[in-house]
């Protein structure tokens, strides 16, 4: 994925995530750990996935990631997640992670990336209703 430009601004969605980056987060000069933000992103990711699948759900792939630009102390990172894809027993999300720099207020994307959830073994077939009807809605459209 190619980096973001300067005009790109956030989705105009509400965020499934807002957190501020602490100090514990970090590496010795100021950066938040990669992990943080991704564990950031799983939790917004799963929190849409869940909403969507009316149920647990968990994460097993990481289709693509890419780390844009840093994250620093005190920055409010936020994260917008969308299903983009809905299977059997699988879900496809896309998660983009904004962060509003703590000194300057600028607005960047700092991250994007697809997780694909599955439901637990109660859920698929909900997940299976959910697919026909969207099937239909797209046929009927």
């Amino acid at each position: 994925m190619a980096a973001p430009s300067d005009s790109e601004s956030p989705p105009r969605a509400e965020p499934a995530l807002r957190a501020i980056a602490m100090p514990a987060d970090s590496n010795a000069r100021g950066d938040i750990f990669g992990g943080w933000l991704l564990s950031q992103m799983d939790l917004a990711g799963g929190s849409a996935a869940m909403r969507r699948a009316k149920g647990r759900v968990a994460t097993i792939a990481i289709a693509s990631m890419t780390f844009h630009r840093p994250v620093f102390i005190g920055d409010e990172v936020s994260c917008y997640a969308e299903v983009i894809k809905v299977g059997r027993t699988s879900l496809t999300v896309k998660i983009e992670s904004w962060v509003r720099r703590f000194a300057s207020e600028e607005i960047a994307k700092v991250t994007e990336g697809v997780f694909t959830r599955i439901t637990d073994d109660e859920l698929k077939a909900s997940v299976e209703r959910m697919t026909k009807i969207a099937l239909e809605v797209a046929i009927a459209a």
